[in-house]
């Protein structure tokens, strides 16, 4: 008797714990880019058990250069994408539509340097130089400033634009007398090459009044219909929020999981230490809430630019991060 009891417990100790296994929810969430600290808080929150706090299984699925995080969303890859405001709306007007429920990036990293020995001192001196622009939904914030300023780009226009690598090879190599930087990542590059600070003009599109939305988190605005998932992505955006907090006071070991993480083996500890430090103070005080100025910001630019041709309604929400924060 005393064997069948022992054996009976056994037997429901295992199908609880196969039972919670399963009930984890699952969420699946599309970078915009590799596996490094601009993601940080994604990583720590799954290695430090915050997402399985909260009942979630996340998968964390790195970016790169030939991954657009809108298809991969609209072609069901992914249940939440980081991308940019802007090429969120892009998207939006092509018929996916992508809601912004969080915003963990509170600022803005986007920069353009140029050697301080050149011939660009201002904006207005783009005219008539080359500017190496990101694509794939990057360059949105350099049209939009170029837009502001009364400068044409493209055949024949006032600025010549390359598309740039995701490196500062455009800069070393004299193919464009300024470059595209984000500061956490291509600056630390560029002054890892001898471009140090004192040796470049930099332009801050933060200090310019002309910084977009970046890394915000996007769903599909029908999935937001069904209780079930909003609820999934408020502990999602919860636990995120969590991860981020942990990473900016811990960077050290924020950047060792970021590097337990990366399969590619091409990051480096210095590099991401850095990076993490960087994207802290790009999150700065953020609880993950949109800001609605920084949004109408972006709306607006956008608009103005004719990247997207009408005023979108609904790109975004606080009922996500409203639910988080009051538990």
């Amino acid at each position: 008797m005393k064997k069948t009891i022992a054996s009976l417990m056994l037997g429901s100790a295992i199908a609880l714990t196969s039972f919670a296994a399963h009930a984890a929810d699952k969420v699946t969430l599309q970078l915009k880019w590799v596996t490094q600290a601009q993601f940080a808080g994604y990583f720590v929150a799954k290695d430090k058990g915050f997402y399985k706090d909260e009942g979630l299984d996340v998968d964390i699925k790195p970016g790169g250069p030939n991954i657009a995080p809108e298809q991969v969303i609209a072609g069901g890859g992914a249940d939440v994408i980081v991308d940019w405001m802007g090429a969120a709306l892009a998207a939006r007007e092509k018929g996916v539509p992508l809601v912004n429920i969080a915003q963990p990036y509170k600022n803005a990293g986007l920069e353009i340097v140029c050697p301080k020995d050149g011939p660009i001192k201002s904006v207005a001196d783009f005219k008539g130089h080359t500017i190496g622009v990101w694509f794939f939904g990057n360059e949105v914030p350099f049209f939009a400033l170029m837009n502001r300023e009364g400068l044409k780009t493209g055949d024949g226009g006032d600025v010549k634009v390359l598309q740039q690598s995701f490196d500062v090879q455009p800069l070393i190599q004299k193919q464009a007398d300024c470059i595209h930087v984000m500061t956490y990542n291509e600056l630390g590059q560029a002054i890892d090459a001898g471009y140090t600070l004192d040796k470049l003009t930099v332009f801050n599109y933060t200090d310019m009044g002309a910084n977009l939305l970046e890394d915000g988190l996007y769903v599909l605005g029908d999935k937001l219909k069904d209780d079930a998932f909003k609820a999934k992505m408020v502990k999602f955006v919860r636990a995120s929020m969590k991860g981020w907090s942990y990473a900016k006071d811990h960077p050290e070991e924020a950047a060792d999981i970021v590097m337990d993480n990366d399969t590619t083996g091409a990051q480096t500890k210095a590099h991401q230490v850095y990076m993490m430090g960087e994207v802290a103070k790009l999150l700065g005080d953020s609880t993950g809430v949109l800001d609605e100025a920084a949004y109408n910001r972006t709306e607006a630019a956008v608009l103005a630019q004719k990247i997207i041709t009408k005023k979108p309604d609904g790109a975004w929400t606080h009922d996500i991060t409203d639910a988080a924060m009051k538990q």
